[in-house]
């Protein structure tokens, strides 16, 4: 697949843009992770970190969204390399994965408030809640553009266009995997300890 000069300067200029757009996300979760460091001492009668968070479940799901973003990236490297078949196999192993990590936070987040520790409950139930179920929409968004992908690949297979926007789908998947990161060590770990 070779490109003209014009169609490089366009691919540039998408990424740039979606380098911005990422940026632009990383100041909402610097405001939520600003507005939890905050507000996680605010329990008022309601329960602390350590008492509600299930640690061996956020293991599992941390696992599984590391796993994804390693299968992400396997399935643009297999674009570079013209294997469609192995891209469309890595793409829906990400998506399973995705899957996975998504159905243990709605567990948990459905856990909590059948527990009666919903957001209503304190500051810190509200800035947690807030937090983390902002990354999950953004894992929900990913996980449909992943389909959109797939259905696209299928149709049109690997182009200029395909390894343009499965390069921002990697940046996106890989910037979620680092958000979350930085929730399991801030929310989950430190809560558990203190």
């Amino acid at each position: 697949m070779t490109t003209t000069a014009h169609e490089q300067a366009t691919t540039d200029r998408t990424i740039f843009g979606f380098w911005v757009y990422l940026m632009t996300d990383c100041i909402l979760f610097a405001s939520l992770f600003a507005t939890y460091a905050v507000l996680r001492s605010g329990v008022a009668n309601g329960p602390i970190a350590h008492e509600i968070f299930n640690m061996p479940h956020v293991l599992i799901q941390t696992l599984l969204l590391l796993a994804s973003s390693f299968t992400c990236g396997l399935s643009l490297l297999a674009g570079h390399r013209g294997a469609r078949a192995q891209v469309l196999v890595w793409l829906a192993v990400t998506f399973l994965l995705g899957c996975g990590f998504l159905g243990y936070e709605i567990t948990e987040f459905a856990g909590l408030v059948q527990e009666g520790n919903s957001w209503k409950v304190s500051a810190f139930l509200t800035s947690f809640f807030t937090l983390v179920g902002t990354h999950g929409a953004h894992i929900t968004v990913g996980l449909f553009w992943s389909i959109f992908l797939f259905v696209e690949l299928l149709a049109k297979g690997w182009n200029a266009t395909a390894e343009k926007r499965f390069t921002c789908f990697g940046l996106y998947w890989h910037f979620l995997d680092i958000v979350w990161i930085f929730i399991f060590t801030i929310v989950y770990l430190m809560g558990e300890v203190g």
